[in-house]
C-alpha cells in the first residue's frame, strides 16, 4: 500500500482532488475532519484544550466553543503551537490507525489530506506528497462565496498558510487548478496511476 499526503491553501481544490482519487479507488483519511471530531469527542483531547484554554472552549450544551478558541489562539503564535500540540499527535495516531486498516483490507492508496500537511509534520507520514495550487483571484472567489466571507477575511487566513511557491518546492507532485473542473479530475486520475506506478515500479 502507498499513502500519499494532499494538501493546499484554502480554496486551492484539495477536497475536490481527493474526491477524484476516491473515485479511483483510494481511500481518503480527512486530517481537518478527524482533529475537529478529536476537539469535540476525545476526552483526553478535550481535558487538555480546557486545561490550556479555559472551561469557555466548550459551551454549556458540550460543543466546541470554535469562536471563543479562534479568538484565543488568533494571532498568538505560542497559543497556535500549543493547540496543535494537543490536536495533531491524535491526528497521526488516528491516521496510523488507518493505515493498518487499509493494509488489512488491500487498500491501494490512502490519502492523508490536511491543510497544515507540512506545517504540522504529516509529510513524515506518508510515502509521497502533492500540493494542489490555483490562481489567488480563484480562490478568493471561491472561499467569499462559499464561506460568505470577505476579501480581506480570506486573505487574512491565506496569509497563516505556506505559500504556493512554498507548496511547490516542498511537494513531490502539484496538480495546477487552473481550468475547468474535468481538468482537474484528469491531472487527478493521472497522479493516481503515476503515483501506483512508482511505487510498484
Amino acid at each position: 500500500m502507498t499513502t500519499l499526503g494532499v494538501t493546499g491553501g484554502i480554496g486551492s481544490g484539495k477536497t475536490t482532488v481527493c474526491g477524484f482519487l476516491e473515485e479511483q479507488g483510494a481511500r481518503v483519511f480527512y486530517a481537518d475532519l478527524e482533529a475537529k471530531r478529536l476537539m469535540q469527542e476525545d476526552p483526553a483531547v478535550r481535558a487538555a484544550i480546557v486545561d490550556a484554554f479555559g472551561a469557555a472552549a466548550y459551551r454549556d450544551d458540550d460543543t466546541l466553543n470554535r469562536a471563543y478558541l479562534a479568538e484565543q489562539v488568533f494571532g498568538e503564535a505560542a497559543r497556535v503551537k500549543r493547540l496543535n500540540a494537543i490536536v495533531h499527535p491524535r491526528v497521526f495516531d488516528a491516521f496510523e490507525a488507518a493505515k493498518e486498516r487499509a493494509v488489512d483490507e488491500d487498500v491501494s492508496l490512502l490519502v492523508h489530506e490536511a491543510a497544515l500537511l507540512f506545517e504540522a509534520g504529516g509529510d513524515a507520514h506518508v510515502d509521497v506528497t502533492a500540493a494542489v495550487v490555483a490562481p489567488k483571484a480563484d480562490r478568493l472567489a471561491w472561499v467569499t462565496a462559499r464561506d460568505d466571507a470577505s476579501h480581506e477575511q480570506v486573505r487574512d487566513r491565506m496569509q497563516h498558510q505556506l505559500s504556493q511557491d512554498e507548496l511547490r518546492k516542498r511537494a513531490d507532485h502539484v496538480l495546477e487548478n487552473d481550468g475547468t473542473l474535468s481538468d482537474l479530475r484528469r491531472k487527478s486520475v493521472e497522479l493516481y496511476w503515476v503515483i501506483l506506478e512508482d511505487r510498484q515500479g
